[in-house]
């Protein structure tokens, strides 16, 4: 194994340590001086993504247990928490989907617009060579099942839904692949890096169904303008899908924005969820009122809990339950 020579006191270290073992001077202390000074920079120049990139660089570089470390991250945490300001919010807002009424149809037409807000962004992952192969694959499976039509609206259904991920791992610095398809269980978005609180972990985990919620009402506005069953299934299935992904189990969205969740703010999602089966007794709810409740009941809450969360992921439930009654005809 190649081994490095300690600046201060001469000592071999292993190339895989970060910090010399005889007396604890950081392996990469010239690197991290550079990031933190590209970070202030980033912050003069009011780029906060840049100052969250560089400083999340300078995190995998610091020995765990560091007080250094611990400086690190509580900056990484502040910056985040600076990005939730209203004047900060740049992704498609929630807020619009939980006020509108899937009858009148002006919620689609509001998603269509945020999605042509975020065109850039949406295309983006298309210039990838893995993506782009992996959609086409998922695409013709699903042509020979169902047609190529519905198969289209399908995958950009599941697009949509992953580039939500995407955009947020990129306002918040995290560094992740484009989506790659996976036909028969959908897509992925690896990570490279990792959010460092559960906030921020649940703003990555929610903006997959905040923007699959925008492409159902998306699909659902087409639907209600031409009468077409086909964009009426497909905005029925992606909402039903979105909600699926709202289970708190496992690697699902759901279990992400629950982490940053109080008992009280659990306890409050698992209430919705009971009202929307009341109210339109969807049989996913079924499962996710116990999935949750089991959450709230026996799984590790936030003390200080995460409202912004919480009111996402109870309008995400009012909003994608309601969907999931679209009536449409066998196409």
């Amino acid at each position: 194994m190649p081994t490095l020579r300690c600046q201060t006191c001469g000592g071999e270290i292993a190339a895989s340590l970060l910090a010399c073992p005889a007396c604890g001077t950081l392996v990469h202390a010239a690197t991290l001086k550079q990031l933190a000074e590209a970070a202030a920079q980033a912050r003069a120049a009011g780029d906060t993504t840049g100052a969250l990139a560089a400083w999340r660089q300078a995190l995998e570089l610091l020995p765990a247990g560091t007080r250094q470390r611990e400086v690190v991250a509580a900056t990484i945490d502040s910056l985040g928490r600076e990005l939730d300001q209203p004047s900060a919010v740049t992704g498609p807002a929630p807020q619009s989907g939980s006020r509108s009424k899937v009858a009148t149809g002006a919620a689609g037409l509001g998603a269509l617009g945020l999605l042509l807000s975020k065109l850039k962004l949406v295309l983006l992952g298309l210039t990838k060579l893995g993506t782009l192969a992996s959609m086409l694959l998922a695409f013709s499976v699903y042509w020979t099942l169902w047609g190529w039509r519905f198969a289209l609206g399908f995958v950009a259904s599941i697009y949509i839904h992953e580039m939500g991920h995407v955009a947020a791992l990129s306002r918040l610095g995290i560094k992740a692949t484009a989506p790659m398809f996976i036909p028969g269980i959908g897509a992925v978005v690896r990570l490279k890096q990792y959010p460092v609180t559960p906030r921020e972990d649940a703003r990555v985990g929610l903006a997959g169904p905040v923007w699959g919620l925008v492409a159902a009402a998306a699909a659902y506005a087409i639907f209600r303008a031409t009468d077409s069953q086909t964009w009426g299934a497909i905005a029925q299935v992606g909402a039903w899908i979105n909600l699926f992904n709202l289970l708190p189990v496992w690697q699902l969205d759901g279990a992400r924005g629950f982490r940053a969740l109080s008992r009280a703010e659990r306890w409050g999602v698992v209430a919705i969820v009971a009202a929307m089966w009341l109210a339109t007794r969807e049989g996913l709810l079924v499962l996710l009122f116990l999935t949750a409740g089991y959450a709230a009941w026996r799984g590790q809450a936030q003390a200080e809990g995460d409202r912004r969360a919480a009111f996402e992921f109870g309008a995400l439930v009012v909003v994608l339950s309601v969907m999931t009654r679209i009536p449409v005809r066998t196409i």
